[in-house]
């Protein structure tokens, strides 16, 4: 039987890869801001600054109607949000940069 993608398990499992990938995130971060210097204070930055917007993207979306109305696709949109700035920010750390 194949799985809805707005069901509890996948966001879920969703949601776990969420964390994993943050976890990976945070340290490939703590890396680069160890090393201290110019590149430290421009990850600084841009750690706050997509935290910010990413954090404002997707409260206009709920304060607009841009999520779905029912919790589980809502959380689904939501996990599925912060995934995908989340694994780009783990791509490129991951490439150095």
């Amino acid at each position: 039987m194949a799985r809805r993608k707005d069901d509890w398990s996948s966001t879920m499992l969703d949601a776990w890869a969420l964390g994993m990938e943050a976890s990976a995130v945070i340290g490939l971060r703590t890396m680069v801001l160890a090393g201290g210097g110019a590149k430290a204070q421009t990850e600084a930055v841009r750690m706050t600054t997509e935290k910010m917007a990413a954090a404002a993207d997707i409260g206009l979306k709920f304060w607009t109607g841009g999520l779905p109305q029912a919790p589980e696709a809502a959380t689904a949109a939501v996990v599925k949000h912060y995934r995908a700035k989340v694994r780009a920010n783990r791509r490129r750390l991951g490439r150095g940069g």
